[in-house]
């Protein structure tokens, strides 16, 4: 059928299989011309198929000539309705891989669950025999727990509500929106969902099956941010559960001492993904991000933030005083901060195309879902 993009909000309810495989092709394409270094080699991916999660597989890959599993839960194809993005990125960076003499197996289902773990195990030791990284991308906004009871995160503050500027997806118009107080409650279930716990209980399952390598690594990812996004983003529900994930990636690094096992976070930079899109005031910050660092030839978009983590910063152990990688270090110069504190103030409906990259912004969003790519006939029919 002929596919075209059909946006609710901050989703697209459509993917496009061929444009899809065209993100994938193109981020392949960029870190093969930067060449390769030594790294690990058998890495394991959870929350594989989009934003950080794929670029990490995809930088790993191709940077290190590493052989990869990848986790993910994304939804076939079903009559008139296309597979979700992640479904066709998955399915193209396999082939596309394995082309290039790549090991590669993916899995689609809950990461959460105690039997993803297991099937995970069976083909490491199967497969591999031991993994020598984790990559912890999970970006889900609810989680099943082991008793059978589903929890769910909140976009939510801490302590009082919020008011700022926003930008109303459907519409391009800036509007002010009012973030609302998290309960205890929620701030705890978005915790379980976003923080550690899981991590950790991936890790805890594959030092069980005696799976990981002398001196394993693992990543997972956070964002900061800037103060204009504080409230809603590092003092707010998610950035309880972000302090969760960091302490864990401590406790873990102490209690798998003796393998010498590294547990890091890495701070990443805003961009546009399916994760931020949802969260209020963020999209808006991220347009006007994209402006400054584009001006400043500063931007990056997952591919390279993701290569540049793990054939640079990770190779280098080059990490902040409290032992982060801080991908996010040229978003947080002064240079850009300053020109967006100046900007803020005086964007309205009516600058917003001047103020912001709001161009570049849908842009990267339509791509995420494999539309907007210039080499791709969208009139013609596709295999979906």
């Amino acid at each position: 059928m002929v596919v075209e993009p059909k946006v609710k909000g901050f989703i697209c309810t459509t993917a496009h299989p061929v444009g899809c495989e065209e993100s994938v092709r193109r981020q392949i394409a960029y870190c093969k011309e930067k060449g390769q270094v030594e790294g690990p080699k058998k890495v394991l991916v959870i929350g594989a198929s989009t934003g950080y999660g794929l670029g990490s597989r995809i930088a790993v890959t191709y940077g290190y000539g590493a052989d990869t599993i990848g986790v993910s839960f994304e939804k076939e194809a079903k009559g008139k309705r296309t597979a979700t993005a992640g479904w066709y990125n998955t399915a193209a960076f396999e082939k596309l891989a394995k082309e290039d003499g790549y090991y590669a197996k993916s899995f689609n289902g809950d990461g959460f669950s105690k039997e993803m773990k297991d099937t995970v195990i069976e083909t490491i030791k199967a497969d591999w025999g031991k993994v020598d990284m984790l990559v912890y991308s999970m970006a889900a906004p609810r989680r099943t727990l082991s008793d059978g009871t589903t929890v769910s995160s909140v976009l939510k503050t801490v302590g009082s509500e919020y008011t700022n500027k926003s930008i109303d997806l459907r519409t391009n118009e800036v509007t002010e929106v009012t973030v609302p107080v998290a309960t205890e409650e929620e701030i705890q279930n978005t915790i379980k969902v976003m923080g550690g716990e899981d991590w950790e209980d991936w890790i805890h399952a594959l030092a069980d099956a005696g799976v990981l390598a002398d001196n394993f690594a693992t990543i997972a990812y956070s964002y900061i941010g800037p103060e204009v996004t504080h409230a809603i983003y590092k003092d707010g529900s998610i950035g309880q559960a972000k302090k969760h994930l960091y302490d864990t990636s401590v406790k873990m690094t102490k209690e798998f001492e003796k393998i010498g096992l590294k547990a890091y976070v890495s701070v990443n930079k805003a961009l546009v993904t399916q994760s931020s899109a949802a969260i209020p005031i963020v999209p808006l910050y991220i347009s006007l991000v994209y402006k400054v660092m584009k001006e400043q030839g500063l931007h990056e978009g997952c591919i390279e933030q993701m290569h540049r983590l793990f054939t640079d910063k990770y190779i280098k152990k080059e990490v902040d005083e409290m032992g982060r990688f801080r991908l996010d270090d040229w978003e947080l110069r002064d240079s850009v901060q300053n020109k967006i504190t100046e900007v803020w103030d005086k964007i309205t409906t009516d600058s917003i195309k001047e103020c912001c990259d709001i161009d570049g912004y849908w842009e990267d969003f339509y791509q995420m879902f494999g539309f907007h790519y210039d080499n791709v006939d969208y009139t013609a029919d596709v295999e979906v």
